[in-house]
């Protein structure tokens, strides 16, 4: 069972933008930092204990706790959950992926599956019966992107600087052009900020909502550090501020691929 604040704040956001924002589970995993198990594992235990978004009132995170992970019991061999192999195989292509940690992650979501030394002995197996699947991510990668109205904004800072004049003095001092666009409509939202530092990342992004009138279901940024403090194309590291902004404004932060732009 996980303990600790910070993995039943994690179990909240996974939630929240679920059952609130109704993202997908790969979202959700890039959005959070966790693996795409982890996520469907929280939202299927949400789901049998009868729990949507919002919570109810003064829930605390033991009580959620409990609710999620209830005491293990003992369960027949034949009854216990298979591990799915093709994921298990996916998440282990990731850097720094162990089997113990993704056996961990499995006994935490199936606290009567089986033992480690099975789970090794049964992914051996599995793999000399089918191929690689690296090429899914290829595939998928390559389809064409359909945007829906309200869901996404685009964030970034453009190339160059810009002169902007003091309208009393006259002296042009450059600045960072903060620019925002919706991915349906294009409607775009442009500011001139004094750095691509971190109060002024956010400070933006402030504007821009209360410029746009609202909240779209997810923001889309490029890898700058303000917002990303470990870029990676599966499991990016979120700057704790900006995750932060979003839980607040009830979006999620879902990075582009590191040297891909133009998504």
């Amino acid at each position: 069972m996980p303990t600790g604040r910070s993995n039943m704040r994690r179990i909240r956001d996974v939630l929240r933008l679920k059952f609130g924002q109704s993202l997908s589970e790969r979202s959700i995993a890039a959005s959070l930092g966790l693996s795409k198990g982890s996520v469907g594992s929280y939202i299927q235990r949400a789901r049998h204990a009868g729990l949507t978004w919002p919570l109810p009132e003064g829930l605390d995170d033991d009580s959620l706790g409990l609710l999620l992970f209830p005491a293990a019991s003992t369960v027949p061999n034949t009854e216990r959950l298979l591990p799915d192999w093709a994921e298990i195989d996916r998440e282990m292509r990731r850097p720094g992926v162990t089997r113990i940690l993704l056996w961990e992650e499995y006994r935490a979501a199936h606290p009567g599956g089986f033992a480690y030394t099975w789970f090794c002995t049964h992914y051996e197996a599995w793999k000399g019966r089918v191929r690689s699947t690296s090429h899914l991510w290829c595939a998928f990668s390559a389809m064409r992107q359909t945007h829906v109205g309200g869901e996404k904004v685009f964030v970034d800072f453009a190339g160059d600087t810009i002169d902007v004049i003091d309208p009393v003095t006259g002296e042009a001092r450059a600045m960072k052009l903060f620019v925002a666009a919706m991915g349906a409509s294009n409607y775009t939202y442009a500011e001139a900020v004094i750095s691509e530092g971190l109060e002024d990342w956010i400070l933006a992004h402030v504007r821009m909502f209360a410029f746009l009138g609202g909240v779209p279901k997810a923001v889309v940024p490029d890898n700058l550090k303000s917002a990303v403090i470990k870029a990676d194309r599966f499991d990016p590291g979120l700057n704790r501020t900006y995750a932060d902004l979003a839980a607040h404004y009830g979006t999620a932060i879902l990075p582009a691929r590191p040297r891909k732009p133009r998504e």
